[in-house]
C-alpha cells in the first residue's frame, strides 16, 4: 500500500468512526422524526439534536436558550435564562476511544504509519467542525474550539492506543530502528526510581480499575433491585414507545457516568445530583430530580451498613500491590529498604487517586438550569480520598512480603540485579 492509499484508506476510518458515533443518536431520532412526529417537523432539527448530543458527548460545552414558554412548563428556576450544559454522557467518548483504537491497530498495519495517523486525525478534526457549524442554532449552540477540539482530542487518544498495542503485538523494534525518545528519557533514569514509578503506575491503574468493575458490578445489582421503580418512571414520562426508546439510547450514553459515580459513591464521598443534593455511604439527600428512570436506581435514606463500601478502595490498592510486589523486589534489588517500599505504596495511592479524580471529572458538570449546574461527584474530594485509600493499604501490601534470612536475601538479590540487568540490556 502507497503513501496515497494510506492516506485514503486512514481517512476512510476516521470518517467510519465519526459515522458511527452520531448516526446512533441521529437513527434514534430520525425513527422518532418518521413515526411519532409523521414527518411534520424539519428534520435538520433532529441532526442538530443528534449533532449537538455527540459534541455534548465528547466534552463540548453547549450553550442553551429555551423558548419561554417551554421554560414556563418545566417550572425550574433560571429555565428562562441562557444556560451551558457541561456535563457529557460519557458513552459517546468511550465510544469515539474504542472505535479510535481499533483504527489506530488497523494504521499501523500499514507501511506508512505515521502518514495515517496524521491523515486520520487531520480528517476527524475536518469532521468535527463540520459537524459544529452545521449545528449552530440560537438554542442550542456549541462552542466552535471545543467542538473541532475536543472530539478530535478523544479520537487521537484512542489513536495513540491502537498504535501502542498494534506496536506491542508486532513485538521490539529491529536494531538500529529509531525508538522512542519518552521511553529513552525514562531509560536514562536511576534503576530503583524507574522501579518505583512504573510499579506505581501499574498499581494505580489496577486499583482504579478494580474499583470502577465493582462499582460496575454494584450498579447492575441496584438497576436489577429497582427494576420495578425505574419501570414507573418510564410510564409516568408517557414517552411512547418510540420516545422510549430514544430515551433508553440517551440513558445507555450516561452508564459510563453512573458507574464512575457509583465508584465515588464506595471512595466515600460520593456525587451530587443538584445542588445541596448528596448521594453518599451514609445517607441520601435529595431533591426533585430530572426525568430519568435510571436514577430510580438510587439509594434512599440511611444507610445502616453502607460505610462498607469503603473497604473497595482499601481492598483494592492491597490487592494491587500484593500483585506488583514480586517485580518490583526483583528489580529494586539491594535497594529493597522500608522507606522505597512504603513510598512505592503512597505512590500508588497517588497514582490510583489521581485516576480515579480525573474520572469523576470527566462525569460531573452542569446539566441544566438552576439547581442542575451541579451534578456528578467532587474530583478533588474523590480523587483525595482515593489516593489516601489505596495509597495506605498499597504501602501494608508492599511491606506484607514474608521475611527470609540474610543468606537467602542476599542470593535472591543477586540473582534479581542480574536478572535485572539482563532486561535492560535487551
Amino acid at each position: 500500500m502507497n503513501r496515497s492509499l494510506t492516506a485514503l484508506f486512514s481517512a476512510l476510518e476516521a470518517l467510519l468512526v465519526a459515522a458511527i458515533g452520531i448516526g446512533i443518536p441521529l437513527s434514534a431520532l430520525t425513527v422518532l422524526w418518521a413515526f411519532q412526529y409523521n414527518l411534520q417537523v424539519d428534520w435538520i432539527v433532529f441532526w442538530r439534536a443528534a449533532a449537538d448530543t455527540w459534541l455534548l458527548g465528547n466534552g463540548v460545552d453547549v450553550a442553551i436558550t429555551l423558548d419561554p414558554t417551554l421554560a414556563a412548563t418545566l417550572n425550574l428556576p433560571g429555565a428562562g435564562a441562557r444556560f451551558v450544559l457541561t456535563m457529557a454522557p460519557l458513552g459517546f467518548a468511550l465510544l469515539t476511544v474504542l472505535l479510535g483504537a481499533r483504527a489506530g491497530r488497523r494504521i499501523g498495519e500499514t507501511p506508512h504509519r505515521q502518514i495515517g495517523t496524521v491523515t486520520s486525525v487531520v480528517v476527524f478534526a475536518a469532521l468535527s467542525l463540520a459537524i459544529t457549524l452545521s449545528s449552530l442554532p440560537p438554542a442550542a449552540r456549541p462552542s466552535i474550539v471545543q467542538g473541532t477540539l475536543l472530539p478530535t482530542l478523544v479520537f487521537a487518544i484512542g489513536i495513540g492506543i491502537g498504535a501502542e498495542l498494534g506496536r506491542r503485538s508486532r513485538g521490539p523494534l529491529p536494531d538500529g530502528s529509531p525508538g522512542s525518545s519518552v521511553r529513552d528519557w525514562v531509560g536514562d533514569w536511576r534503576p530503583g526510581i524507574r522501579a518505583a514509578g512504573a510499579a506505581a503506575l501499574r498499581g494505580g491503574a489496577a486499583s482504579a480499575a478494580i474499583v470502577t468493575g465493582v462499582a460496575a458490578l454494584l450498579l447492575g445489582v441496584l438497576l436489577l433491585a429497582n427494576y420495578a421503580r425505574i419501570i414507573t418512571l418510564y410510564e409516568s414520562a408517557h414517552s411512547g414507545v418510540l420516545g422510549g426508546i430514544a430515551l433508553t439510547v440517551g440513558q445507555l450514553a450516561l452508564l459510563p457516568n453512573m458507574v464512575i459515580w457509583t465508584a465515588s459513591w464506595l471512595v466515600g464521598p460520593g456525587f451530587a445530583i443538584g445542588t445541596g443534593s448528596s448521594v453518599g455511604p451514609v445517607g441520601t439527600s435529595l431533591g426533585p430530580l430530572p426525568g430519568v428512570p435510571l436514577l430510580g436506581a438510587l439509594p434512599e435514606g440511611d444507610l445502616a451498613f453502607g460505610f462498607i463500601g469503603i473497604l473497595v478502595p482499601v481492598l483494592a490498592g492491597f490487592v494491587a500491590a500484593l500483585a506488583v510486589r514480586p517485580r518490583l523486589v526483583r528489580q529494586l534489588g539491594n535497594s529493597r529498604t522500608l522507606p522505597a517500599m512504603f513510598g512505592t505504596g503512597l505512590l500508588i495511592g497517588v497514582a490510583g487517586g489521581v485516576l480515579i479524580g480525573l474520572l469523576a471529572w470527566f462525569s460531573a458538570g452542569s446539566a441544566g438550569p438552576g439547581r442542575l449546574v451541579d451534578v456528578g461527584p467532587s474530583p478533588w474530594l474523590v480523587g483525595a480520598y482515593a489516593a489516601l485509600e489505596i495509597g495506605i493499604a498499597a504501602a501494608v501490601g508492599l511491606l506484607a512480603g514474608r521475611p527470609r534470612d540474610r543468606t537467602g536475601d542476599r542470593a535472591s538479590d543477586q540473582t534479581s540485579d542480574r536478572t535485572f540487568a539482563r532486561s535492560e540490556s535487551r
